[in-house]
Parts: C-alpha cells; structure tokens; sequence
C-alpha cells in the first residue's frame, strides 16, 4: 500500500486531497500547524493519522510521497528535511490533476467570487439527474456533509482556484485541472500577497483557457469586462455566453432573488424557487444550469432540482435567532462581496428591518488597504457597521469607513451608489480592537434601541462576515442574548 504524507492537511483543499487518496488505497497520514475540528475530526474518522506541527518523527515512516501545501515554505523544519532526505513531492494540484483528473470530465468552476457555492449548485444539480460525480469543493457540500467525494463517475467537479499552487511552482492552481468545462464566474483584483494587480490575475485566466480542449466549453458572463479581456488573449474552445439577449439569461421573478426565471435562447427553461437570497445567487445558479447542460442535463430538469438545493455552509448562513434577533455567518471579505451580500439582505427583509453588518478585514488583500477606496461603500445597505481591527492593524478602518459618517462621500462611493441605485446615507460605525468589546458594542446598541422602540418591534438581522472563525462572535452574541434580560416587545 502507497504511503501518502500531507504537509498542511487540515487546509480545506489539502483536507480533501487526503479524503481522495483514503478512497483510492492508499495509506494517508498528515501534519499541520493548528490541528484542530472540524476537519481534524473528519480526517480522523476517515482513519488518518495526525502530526501537530514540526515534529520531524512524521517523516520517520519513509512516505513514498509527501504532499506540500501551498501554506508551507522555505525554512519550514519538515520542508527543509523533505529536500534533505530526497524524498519525492508534489503539490496538492499536481497530484489531484495526474492521479485524478486527467482521464476524467472535469467541471471547473473558477472565479473572484461564488466560486463554492456555484460548485455546490453543480454537483447537486449532476447528483439529482443520476451522474453520480465526484467533487472537491472548498466548503462542505449538503447535503452530503463532506468536501470531497471519489466515485467511479467519469465527471468530476472541482472548485478552481487562481491562488498559487506552492512554493517551488507559482503557477495558479487551476493549471493543473486539465479542465473540459470550464467556468468562469467573474474576476475582479484580489489576493494581493500573490498578484500585484487585475492584469497579473488575467494573465493565469489566460494560461488556463489554452488548457481547455476545442471539444471543451468555457462558460462566463457576457458583461464582465475582464473575463472579456482574458477571452480575447485566445480561446479555442466553444464559448457558452451568460447575460441578456446571451444563450441564456435568467428573470428575478422575487426582488429578493429568491425566485427567478431561466431563459435558454429566449425561451423559458424553467423557474428556481429557493430558499437563497440575492441577484449574485440567481447568477451562480445560472452558471451551475448552462455546465450541467453541457453533459447532457436539461435546463428545465437542472431548474427543478435547484428549487432544492442547499446552500453551503457560511454563505449568508443563519446561526440562529434570539431575542428577535436573526445571527448569519458569511465568508464575504472582498467589497464586492459585502456589498451583494448586504443588499440581497435587504431586499429580502425590506427597507424597515433593521441590518447590522460585523465585519473582520482578514484577507490579505483587506489587510494591505488594496480596498480602502471602496470598502465604505460596500456597506451601503446596511443600517450600522461595527467592525474588528486589532492592534497593531495594516488597515487603518476609521480613514476607510469615515465616509459613512459624513454627508459628503468620496468619488469611489458615489459611483457605486449611481451604478447600484443605492442612496447615500449617513451609517453609524463601531470599531473595536477586541472580539468581546465587539460584542458588547453590538449588544449594548441593540438594548438601546429596544428600549427606543419599545412600543414597536424591530426586526433585526446580524450579518457576521469573515473568511475566518471571527473569535467565534456568532455563538458568543446568541448566547448572550439568550442570557440576556432584553425581551422581543410584544408589538
């Protein structure tokens, strides 16, 4: 039995590389520096074993291969004695693309944003029509509870990242996908440790559509102006465009997005009836229809079976309600993000609801102030902003967020209020160094005002948005709440 050692492992991707390598025999073991649940218990129940940090007697077993993650660098002790020992490696990409995907249809789903959730869409939407695929996604996928799954279908689908691939190849990861559709959903500057602007990011998009097949499709959206960029650099394979008067297009039949219309040449397909939020779901949805629709599920069949798809984990997720008040967990940490986010709140709950955005600036990018010229504006449907930024920050978030607090706002924010019809508004901002301080700003504002309007009930809705676990301030609020003397007003 080939053994199998994992640099990184507890990372989502490195985490799902393992549970593949668990199915296909091999004898999988793994280290990481913060071995911790969920994902040590899941690689543990799958019979894995685990190396908290550096300790070099993980290497004592002689793997016949070790798998780095792209966390891992130069000066690391296991790196050092991995080139030390000549032992052979690979990154995690180049491994999946080799062993896995080469003699497969592999579905990518690639982009800034909705890049999880679109892959989800896609996998429940081929699961229902019988097509059984196999998948490795960055989050868990519902309703299967799991990351990654290996079955014997030829189609597999993979969430496609542009970050890097490790340390000793710079390449974006997605070049190792050996992609046959391959999806696109947007593109916009991010990553900011790794790319020095949009242009070096489009530059990969580039790399990987000549990877594609002329059998291939590479599916995106007709109004982005980068993806469009990327395309006209050379595409050989068959374009499938989303958008209006496009091959296909969808209809908001619900403001709130929660009902929508597809349009397949102009001719209806099918209607969504979900229980997601938001103009940028409709989108993602689309996407997952037209690549189901190229191996062979219909539009009207992938529409019907979308009305029932559930959302993964941390996308605009509700933790739960107390006191009147409703607690979602986000990944959102980009402006585009937030503010779609934001305003698809909003258009599900109604102008008088109150929304309270928590945000945590974590991303690399967030942290290098790549963003302050947009960031206020992104929260624009909000009602008030409280926002983590501990000492010692990069980001300096009362400069970013001043604008919110003024009547007069910067150029970056009025173009986004004329392009989104949103109005301007004054929005107050709370920033804190600590989690617990957060907290209490956030609850000691919320007594406020329920003491303010006692005689009338607010809704409220706390929209908690981070790429990370944000101290865990989702359980910390409901239940404090929960302990709390603050009572919903009987209206």
């Amino acid at each position: 039995m080939k053994h199998i050692h994992i640099l990184g492992i507890c990372g989502t991707f490195m985490g799902g590389i393992a549970a593949l390598a668990k199915a296909l025999g091999y004898r999988v073991t793994g280290s990481d520096s913060n071995v911790y649940p969920p994902m040590s218990t899941q690689l543990e129940n799958l019979g894995i074993d685990l190396f908290q940090g550096d300790d070099l007697t993980q290497l004592q077993a002689t793997p016949d291969l070790v798998i780095i993650g792209n966390a891992l660098s130069r000066g690391n002790p296991v790196v050092e004695a991995v080139l030390a020992q000549q032992l052979p490696y690979q990154s995690g990409p180049q491994w999946l693309g080799e062993t896995l995907l080469r003699e497969r249809h592999v579905l990518a789903i690639s982009g800034t944003h909705g890049k999880t959730t679109t892959a989800s869409m896609l996998v429940w939407i081929l699961e229902q029509a019988g097509l059984n695929p196999s998948f490795l996604v960055g989050g868990v996928v519902q309703p299967y509870n799991e990351t990654a799954r290996l079955t014997d279908s030829p189609y597999f689908v993979i969430e496609a990242d542009e970050y890097d691939t490790a340390f000793f190849d710079k390449r974006s990861k997605f070049l190792h996908y050996f992609s046959n559709t391959l999806v696109m959903n947007n593109l916009e500057f991010d990553h900011a440790d790794i790319f020095s602007d949009l242009a070096a990011i489009q530059q990969q998009f580039a790399y990987v559509l000549r990877t594609v097949p002329s059998t291939g499709q590479v599916i995106y959206p007709a109004e982005s102006k980068a993806l469009a960029e990327v395309v006209n650099k050379g595409c050989w394979s068959e374009q499938v465009r989303i958008g209006h008067q496009e091959a296909w297009s969808s209809e908001l039949l619900n403001a709130d997005g929660s009902r929508f219309r597809v349009l397949h040449h102009g001719v209806e397909a099918g209607t969504v009836e979900w229980g997601l939020i938001g103009q940028h779901n409709a989108d993602n949805g689309l996407m997952a229809i037209a690549a189901a629709a190229q191996v062979g599920v219909t539009p009207e069949e992938a529409a019907s079976v979308l009305s029932r798809f559930t959302s993964p984990a941390r996308r605009l997720q509700l933790r739960g309600e107390c006191a009147g008040v409703r607690v979602y967990d986000d990944f959102a940490h980009h402006p585009t993000a937030i503010a779609t986010t934001l305003q698809a709140m909003r258009n599900h709950v109604g102008p008088h609801a109150k929304i309270r955005a928590v945000f945590e600036p974590r991303s690399n990018t967030m942290k290098a102030g790549v963003h302050k010229d947009t960031l206020a504006a992104a929260f624009a449907a909000a009602d008030s902003v409280y926002a983590l930024q501990p000492a010692g920050a990069e980001v300096q978030l009362a400069e970013q967020l001043a604008s919110l607090q003024s009547a007069e706002h910067g150029e970056e924010d009025k173009e986004y209020h004329q392009e989104h019809s949103v109005t301007a508004k004054y929005l107050p901002v709370t920033i804190k160094e600590q989690v617990n301080e957060l907290a209490d700003a956030i609850l000691s504002d919320f007594q406020i005002a329920k003491t303010q309007t006692a005689a009338q009930a607010t809704e409220e809705h706390w929209v908690i948005m981070s790429n990370g676990a944000f101290g865990g301030i989702h359980q910390q609020l409901l239940d404090r709440l929960a302990n709390s003397s603050v009572k919903h007003p009987e209206g």
